[in-house]
């Protein structure tokens, strides 16, 4: 099966990579550590590869958020920030893009997603709570289950196959959302979007307002995780045919009429290096939501962020919706998803937003699930070339992990298709050795989101 990008197939995108609408005018030098230097930064940091000091990385693909170029727009802005604590200018800037952006008009900004997180735990949530949802990913999961909540992932049966059999992976399971809601007492529905746990995998618009007509009936609220939405509705332009002559902008907006609230980490689609937003449409838990950012986080005029970064922000969130911009980003995803499979790795098709997706299940059969496979490629990847990555399988979600992943996730404006060509070089050789790479075994880990402060040992 093939989903058309306006006038071509995928095939055909395929065949070259996407031309950045940009000219670079900063460089950064990144060096590469030889094999023995490796070799000893992978003892240090006890196998974690969070651990590893930035300048000792060639090709840094553990994260798109807060790792992407800013553009000259955001550097000029940056230059005239206002540090007030009270009643910036700076402030007033971001209020007015979150408004021409999303349509809300009183939202809160915080340091970055998971204070977002933090608060609504805070607001909805409580011990026993149950929160449906597309997939939560690690963060918001910890958050949640911090207070007790217990969280139940209904995406749709394509969302478990690596095929490319559905254009909207991410979406939510709109029967078994209905059914629960029918049967269970539920304290929210948060929709991810992209899905980032599924692989990247797009919500179709179309299964949003479902959802939220659903939650409706049965007075139950849901909450958009708003942090890849232009990544997402430039998804639905192409993939839908139904909104295919809409302009991005607003099947961003459409998107948020569709919610009794949502938060958006300003580090992925925000194209900054810091800050977010919470809006909740319920007047009372917004102004509820505003006493916990002064308690938590700071003032409701800078949420724990320097005018510097609302600033950046403010231009970035509206730079984030140019679809020649988006056709270049969704475009290097696919580049180099599709090489990765041409090597023959098995790859989350069709390729999504934000991150390349390898599930080594079969490619890396000989090392039992409890020795974490997918975190056996991604510590190759950086012995072999110095190429950092990260395992979303069973070390960041223990049983819950319903794939063994190993995320190639693409800072925005950051690599060349020399960088992701490096890349593919270096998956290349692993993949002719791949049964020689050997497992491992956890020697320490905190209670939450372990995978950050882990040590491992090989086994």
């Amino acid at each position: 099966m093939r989903f058309r990008y306006g006038s071509s197939t995928l095939k055909f995108q395929v065949m070259r990579h996407p031309v950045e609408p940009f000219r670079i005018k900063t460089v950064e030098r990144i060096n590469l550590p030889d094999r023995e230097e490796r070799e000893r930064i992978l003892r240090e940091a006890k196998y974690n590869l969070f651990k590893i000091p930035s300048e000792k990385v060639f090709i840094d693909f553990l994260t798109d958020s807060g790792t992407g170029a800013l553009s000259q727009e955001q550097w000029g802005a940056i230059m005239v920030a206002d540090e007030a604590y009270a009643g910036p200018r700076s402030w007033f800037k971001l209020k007015d893009a979150i408004y021409e952006f999303s349509g809300f008009d009183d939202s809160i900004p915080v340091h970055q997603g998971r204070a977002a997180e933090k608060i609504i735990a805070s607001i909805y949530l409580y011990e026993g709570a149950k929160v449906l949802s597309n997939t939560l990913f690690d963060t918001t999961r910890a958050n949640f289950e911090s207070v007790g909540a217990i969280i139940y992932d209904i995406p749709i049966k394509e969302s478990y196959t690596l095929e490319e059999n559905h254009p909207f992976k991410g979406n939510i399971d709109l029967e078994k959302l209905e059914d629960i809601l029918r049967r269970e007492n539920v304290a929210l529905v948060v929709m991810v979007m992209t899905n980032n746990t599924g692989g990247g995998q797009p919500v179709d618009l179309d299964n949003l307002i479902s959802a939220y007509e659903i939650c409706k009936r049965y007075n139950v609220p849901l909450i958009i995780d708003a942090c890849r939405i232009s990544e997402n509705s430039y998804f639905v332009k192409k993939r839908n045919p139904k909104y295919s002559n809409w302009e991005v902008k607003d099947i961003i907006k459409e998107s948020f009429k569709y919610c009794d609230g949502a938060f958006m980490s300003a580090k992925k689609d925000g194209l900054s290096n810091m800050g977010g937003f919470l809006f909740l449409k319920d007047p009372e838990k917004n102004l509820r939501a505003k006493e916990l950012l002064i308690l938590w986080e700071g003032f409701i005029h800078y949420g724990g962020l320097s005018g510097r970064d609302i600033e950046s922000f403010a231009v970035g969130l509206l730079e984030s919706r140019d679809e020649r911009y988006l056709e270049y980003r969704t475009g290097q995803v696919e580049y180099l998803t599709r090489k990765l499979k041409e090597i023959g790795w098995d790859v989350m098709l069709p390729p999504g937003g934000h991150a390349a997706y390898v599930e080594v299940s079969r490619a890396l059969k000989h090392i039992p699930k409890e020795n974490f496979p997918a975190h056996s490629l991604a510590v190759e990847m950086y012995r072999e070339g110095a190429v950092r990555v990260v395992e979303v399988g069973s070390l960041m979600f223990k049983d819950k992990a319903k794939f063994e992943f190993v995320r190639f996730a693409i800072p925005r404006r950051t690599y060349t298709q020399s960088h992701l060509d490096y890349v593919i070089d270096v998956a290349a050789r692993i993949y002719e050795k791949r049964e020689s790479l050997r497992g491992y075994r956890i020697i320490y880990e905190p209670p939450y989101l372990r995978h950050f402060l882990a040590e491992l040992e090989m086994v």
